[in-house]
């Protein structure tokens, strides 16, 4: 179903205040894990540093927030954010409720001046996406930032300049995955595997994250062939996909994304002309972690270059919300925000339109018109999601 249109923008919407010499003010919208067990820990630790303030929080739930706020300090409770934006005037707002409230909730906080953290995944659709990018400020923000955590911290860091300035030659060939456990229990959730609630399955809700880090490791992708299954799980998503991916540069790289594996891993290997650089964790690494390899006739002092990370700095909620809180102070888009969010979720639609139509699908295909383009299903029969009219009686 395309989603609900948006009330007009103001004509003078308030422009963003500087930030020069103060803290800046947060407000946490959605008082459930996400929130209470990453978003709010690194706002905390940034408030003890000086740099932030949470002024607010919002849920639908009165009694949830009040709790939420009464155990964290936290002095404003609410259940309207309209209202909380209204008279808190937060100038950041960490979004940290399902998808499908991504895109309502973050253009109403643009609108209001406020710069957005919205967790992953980011919109249940390209469409929905740009709408956000949109609403976005000309120059200077506010801007819309994507949790993206695992391309922050020192490894990925260390190993995005070793690919950039070519130290480990060509990337070659590579592997992205995450293969994942989840049962029969955690699926009779009312709103998981389900499209219009969960924005997708393991594609879009559990690998989108080891995707995003090998996009941003090696550049823009080209086209994708993929294949897409429902072995074991009764849901309207996928519970496994497989992709062939080539990007710009010529590299092949195969993405795999499942919750039916029990030995549960995320991983990403580049294999290069001088070295392979390998990632192997589960929700989160830091500098061990992460392995090169020389190639034979790399010299030892070199190899011992590439392996030195320097301090250790592990992928993190707060390791982005330093970066980001930084680029608010400098009038700077931030990493994760407009072209360089949107990538992965347009991989992702291409991963599954890929899938369903069994074509391969090129970078910018996906656009207006294209029923992909508003739904990650694209209406596809056997995928899409039945309606109440198709059901038998």
């Amino acid at each position: 179903m395309p989603p609900s249109p948006l009330p007009p923008r103001p004509q003078s919407p308030r422009l963003t205040a500087p930030f020069t010499g103060r803290r800046i003010r947060a407000a946490v919208i959605g008082t459930g894990a996400i929130g209470r067990g990453s978003h709010l820990p690194a706002l905390a630790q940034l408030a003890r540093e000086g740099e932030t303030e949470v002024v607010a929080a919002v849920d639908i739930d009165r009694g949830a927030v009040e709790a939420f706020c009464a155990e964290t300090g936290i002095p404003h409770a609410y259940t309207d954010l309209d209202r909380m934006l209204a008279e808190q005037r937060p100038d950041l707002v960490s979004i940290c409720t399902p998808p499908t409230l991504h895109r309502a909730q973050t253009v109403a906080a643009l609108r209001a001046g406020a710069w957005v953290w919205c967790e992953k995944p980011p919109v249940p659709s390209l469409a929905d996406f740009d709408a956000i990018e949109a609403e976005e400020g000309a120059d200077g923000g506010p801007y819309a930032a994507i949790v993206f955590q695992h391309r922050f911290g020192s490894g990925s860091r260390h190993v995005r300049r070793l690919l950039a300035e070519g130290a480990l030659g060509r990337p070659l060939v590579a592997h992205c995955q995450t293969t994942w456990y989840r049962d029969t229990a955690y699926y009779a959730v009312p709103w998981r595997g389900r499209w219009h609630t969960e924005g997708g399955g393991p594609a879009m809700g559990h690998g989108i994250h080891q995707t995003d880090l090998l996009l941003d490791l090696l550049g823009p992708w080209s086209e994708v062939r993929a294949m897409a299954g429902r072995l074991v799980h009764d849901v309207e998503t996928e519970d496994v996909s497989t992709a062939l991916v080539r990007f710009a540069s010529g590299a092949l790289a195969t993405v795999v994304n499942s919750v039916l594996s029990p030995d549960e891993v995320s991983r990403i290997r580049i294999d290069c002309e001088r070295a392979t650089v390998e990632l192997t964790h589960l929700y989160g690494h830091a500098n061990d972690d992460w392995r090169i390899v020389p190639a034979p006739d790399v010299p030892a002092e070199q190899a011992a270059r590439w392996r030195d990370f320097g301090p250790d700095v592990p992928s993190s909620h707060l390791a982005q919300l330093r970066e980001l809180v930084a680029s608010m102070r400098a009038g700077e888009r931030p990493r994760s925000s407009g072209a360089d969010g949107r990538t992965s979720l347009e991989l992702i639609t291409a991963l599954y339109k890929s899938a369903f139509t069994d074509t391969t699908v090129r970078a910018g295909e996906i656009v207006p018109g294209d029923p992909y383009y508003t739904a990650l299903h694209g209406g596809a029969p056997g995928w899409a999601p039945v309606t109440a009219e198709e059901v038998p009686a």
